[in-house]
Order: structure tokens, then sequence, then C-alpha cells
């Protein structure tokens, strides 16, 4: 710890709290780290305080404590719906962490309550139990926090409560403007009292977060900590300088065999396995749960619901394990132990890939992190190290690989669960790489797509326009029809069943063909033309309208138009509509009659 730590609590030059020193000396926090040197004095002494520190360099503290010494320190005692403190995050889990942290202190000063909002839970539940209990300091995400807002009809004033607000933490406040919460921000910023004092904690700075800092802020001190002995240089690393960062050149296929592998070798340490979706996720961490015997695989992502709260909680407590994950883990973090961060796929952008890493080597402790490229992404390297500050070095090639693909085939064959998972999951990866921020780099029109479906060990490629009138000699489709697949869950299987024979059932219609790439109005036109030819053929097939009787309604439309127009008199129109062949009596009436029509509309 010595080389990160920057002097005891007691050399503040402001005083803390006793009962704070007490849990600091319980938690076993001796020494303070840069950040929290720079950034507890001057929050204390009621400063805005805008502050960028590598990740893992101890934020937390660096807000819990001055929150705490500022409500401690009001002349009003806080009553129990009034809101002294907010702080707000942009993932649960970290909201959950920041929660834990802010327990242990408030524990020794039982006039404090606080309240956990976070999405995952029952709003309604949140609603009772900040009516029952109150709430002095509130940890939440923006969604449900601007939702709480708006829960006026349930009982719930929270515009009222947080009028007394003195401080307000915005952690991680670079990712929540990436993550698009910026309306929901300005709503919630809107409800708060402009006379508070505000905290910006980020790894990165941003444009944005710049503009942020203006509006939220009023004259605020701007606090950069770097490493040690790194500060003047040009080539400032972001990630810690205990952190190993390595990278691996392996083709699409080979990829999967070499993570098992090293996961095998690795069984007694703690990892965090990044994806770049869900979907990849879920069929990849489902291979890993049976693939890595004697090892608890856990998987976490953003579509997930109530379940993440509770797999987070479990992984933390492990000695050993894996977890699945996609970005949402990738912030702010605070997992212990974590030996090694495993980036499967590279991140969409590359300010993510800093703060993947930044999972582990935290607080002064040494750590690993491990990247798979494929041989065209292998000039990604040299972009991370001049790009983020974020040097790479090249790790040998993974020993005793084993071709573990074929049993991955055969999960997709023995559920069809699995095998929907690695359609998905191809189908999501091609997307996401598309949507590559490094676009230069990352190229869908460089990838081998033989290769990347042999790598997902899927049985046929999927349908997607990406791969519309292409072939794939080098893929070789299973011979199974894989619609005979059949899922492992009765029940599921008895539904798609149910849906087989419905559309079996059904009379299918031909579809309209439409000409693809041509305008619209084109279209259209044919469209009329083939109304028109249709009519015609009506009126030859079912009218009982004679040629001879139809030639005679036309001839006298147009007199009676040119008797409209002035044309002709109103003698000449009676002297030539008398003087047709009308021989017949009917032809008269049929004449007549239509003329009228024709006169109405």
């Amino acid at each position: 710890m010595a080389d990160t730590t920057d002097g005891t609590w007691e050399s503040l030059p402001v005083k803390l709290n006793d009962k704070i020193l007490e849990t600091l000396d319980e938690l076993k926090f001796t020494h303070m780290t840069p950040v929290q040197s720079a950034c507890i004095p001057l929050f204390m002494s009621n400063k805005d305080v805008a502050a960028e520190a590598v990740t893992g360099s101890g934020k937390t503290l660096a807000f819990v404590i001055p929150i705490i010494e500022l409500l401690l320190k009001r002349e009003e005692k806080l009553k129990k719906m009034q809101v002294g403190a907010l702080v707000v995050t942009p993932t649960r889990e970290l909201a959950l962490q920041i929660s834990e942290v802010m327990e242990q202190f408030i524990q020794k000063f039982p006039q404090f309550t606080q309240i956990l909002l976070i999405g995952g839970s029952n709003p309604i539940e949140d609603v009772e139990k900040f009516k029952n209990q109150g709430a002095n300091i509130v940890i939440a995400t923006p969604g449900r926090l601007e939702d709480m807002f708006r829960r006026k009809s349930d009982g719930l004033d929270l515009a009222s409560s947080v009028k007394s607000l003195d401080v307000l933490v915005l952690d991680e406040a670079d990712r929540l403007l990436d993550m698009g919460f910026e309306a929901s921000l300005n709503t919630i910023l809107s409800y708060l009292p402009k006379q508070r004092r505000t905290g910006l904690f980020s790894a990165t700075q941003t444009q944005e977060l710049e503009k942020l800092v203006r509006a939220g802020l009023r004259n605020p001190v701007r606090i950069t900590v770097k490493e040690k002995g790194l500060a003047a240089t040009a080539a400032a690393q972001k990630t810690p300088s205990r952190l190993s960062n390595y990278y691996t050149i392996c083709r699409s296929e080979d990829k999967f065999n070499n993570l098992v592998a090293f996961l095998r070798q690795h069984k007694h340490e703690k990892h965090l396995v990044f994806f770049s979706t869900c979907a990849c996720v879920e069929y990849y961490g489902r291979a890993l749960e049976v693939l890595v015997k004697k090892v608890t695989v856990h998987c976490i992502h953003g579509k997930m619901k109530n379940k993440r709260n509770s797999i987070f909680a479990d992984f933390r407590t492990l000695k050993s394990g894996i977890l699945v994950c996609t970005d949402v883990m990738a912030r702010g973090i605070d997992i212990p132990d974590v030996n090694w961060v495993l980036q499967y796929d590279p991140p969409s952008s590359a300010s993510a890939f800093v703060h993947r890493c930044g999972r582990t080597a935290r607080i002064g402790n040494y750590g690993n992190a491990l990247v798979f490229l494929l041989p065209m992404e292998e000039s990604y390297v040299n972009f991370l190290s001049i790009n983020q500050k974020c040097p790479l070095q090249q790790m040998n090639p993974v020993s005793d690989v084993v071709d573990v693909l074929p049993k991955v085939k055969a999960m997709a064959l023995a559920d069809r669960a699995m095998f929907d998972r690695g359609m998905r999951a191809f189908v999501s990866y091609v997307q996401a790489y598309a949507k590559h921020e490094c676009s230069l780099i990352f190229r869908v029109k460089d990838l081998d797509f033989a290769s990347l479906a042999r790598g997902f060990a899927l049985l046929r490629m999927p349908k997607m326009p990406e791969l519309r009138g292409k072939t794939f000699p080098q893929f070789t489709k299973e011979t199974v029809d894989t619609d005979t697949i059949r899922y492992k869950d009765k029940n599921r299987e008895k539904q798609r069943q149910k849906m087989l024979a419905e559309l079996k059932d059904k009379v299918i219609l031909p579809k309209r063909k439409f000409e693809k790439n041509k305008a619209w109005s084109k279209q259209k036109t044919k469209k009329e033309r083939r109304k028109k030819k249709d009519a015609k053929r009506k009126r030859g097939e079912g009218s009982d309208v004679e040629d001879e009787d139809m030639k005679e309604l036309l001839n006298d439309t147009r007199l009676l138009k040119k008797l409209k127009k002035g044309q002709i008199s109103e003698e000449d129109f009676e002297t030539q509509i008398t003087s047709g062949p009308k021989s017949k009596h009917k032809s008269d009436e049929r004449g007549q009659s239509s003329c009228i029509q024709v006169e109405a509309t």
C-alpha cells in the first residue's frame, strides 16, 4: 500500500469526527489515497469538486466521509423526510456498493437514515419504504430517482424532501452521460436547490462532462490524480501502475478454445470475462458452466432485471470463480481480489477498455488483464497505447488448448434453448461489431464469417442482412434438420409444437411481390395501371352493357359536358341526343338514366 497512500487520516488539515476515524480503523483503512487526501478537505470546507482519478483509486471514501461530516455540521438537524445528501451513479451494482460503504459509516450515527433507489425492485415498495423510515441520504440510479420525483400521487413528495439538500455527488459522472442519462439528470437537477455542494467524480474527463461542470458547479476545484512518477511524462497511463496488461492474437475459431484453456489453468483464481453483448454472455456463460468443471460461473448483463443484485452480491463474496458479463460491470464496481480481467471481445469504446481493466489492481493491489484480438485487430494495441495511454504487452499463446467446440455443438443439438442462444449471440456480435467506435480497425467487411461461425460452434448460418446472397464453402453445415431440435424444457417444447401445428393449419396466402430498389412512386403507378386493367376486364366479362350501348353512353356524356361549358345550346343538345340510333325503348331508358348519374356526379 505504501506507493498509493498519502498520509494518515490524522494528517488531514481538517479534523475528522472520532466515530469516522473509528470506522476507518475497523475497516483497516490506515492511510489515505491521493484522491482522498485531495478531495476530503476541499469538500469539507464547502468547495465544489470535480475530481478525475484512475479507476480503483478510492473515490468512494473521498465523498462518503465529507457527506457525513457536512450533515453533522448542519445547524438544523435533518428531520425524517428531509434529504441532506444525494448520490447518483450509473449502474445499480455501483449504487449497491456505495450503499454498503455508507451503511458501514452511518452505523455509528443512528440519527441518519439512508435509502437505495435502483431498478430491479418494485417502485411502490421503494415509495412505502421512504414514507415509513424516511431518508436523509439517498443513493440512486438516474432512472429510478427520476421516477420517484413523479410519485406524488402515491403519497411521496420527493421534490419537497430535497429542498433541504446540502450535498450532491455524481459518481462516474462521465459514464452517466455516456449511457444517455443526460435528460434524466437535467430533470433531477431542476428539483434540487442551487445552494448546495456538488462533487463530480470520474475516471476520465469528456467534453460532455465539461459542460456539466460549468452548468452545475460554482467555481469548482479541479482535482486530477495521477500515478506517482508519471505525472510529468507524456505517456502518463490511465490504468493503475500495478496492473499487468496483456494481449493475445488468435483466429475466430480458436478464440473460445483459448479462453477455456486459460480458465482451466487458473481455476483457483477470480476472473471477470467481458463480452460485447447480452446474448453472447447468455450463450458463452452457459457453455463455460459445463466446460470449466468445479468452478462457480455467474452471468450478469443489462437485460437481467431482478437477479442482478443477488448475483453481484454472491460473486463478491467468492474467493475464486468466473463472472461472465457485459460493460454493465465495467465502471466503478469494486469486487474484492479479482486476479484477471479477460476481454473476450474488445469494448465498443476505447475508454471502456481502461474501465474494464480497472476492475483489478485496485487500491494498490496487483492485478492482470488480457484482451483476445483477431489477427486483423492487432493495430488496436498501438491505438490503445496512443489514444488511451494504455500500453499492452503480448502474452505467449495459451498452452494445452483442447478443441471444446464439438461439445458446444452437442449442447445445441441436445437443447433448442442452447441452439437459439448461439444464433442470437452470433447475430448480436456482428451487429455490435458494425457499431464499433474504432471503425477503421474493427470493420465488418474484414470479418471471416465462416471462421466466426465455427468459433461460435453454430450448426448452420443464421439468416441476417449481412450474410444475404453470400456463400460459405469453408463452413460445413450440420446434416441434422435444426427444426427437429427439441427444448429440454418440456413446457417450452409443448408450446413450440402447438405453435408449429397452428402454422401448419393456417392457409398461407402468397405474398405480394414488390420490385426491390424501385421508387415507391413507380410502384404506385404500376398499381394504378393494374387497377384500370382489372376494371376493363370486369366490364368485358360481367357487364350487361353492350359495346354499342357503351359508345352511345359516352357520346351522351360528351354532349352534356359541352352544354355545361356553353359550347352548344340546349336546342342543339336536344337535337343531337334524340337523333342517335335509339330505335329500342330500353336503350332510351338506359341512356337517359346513365346521363342522370353522370350529371349527379
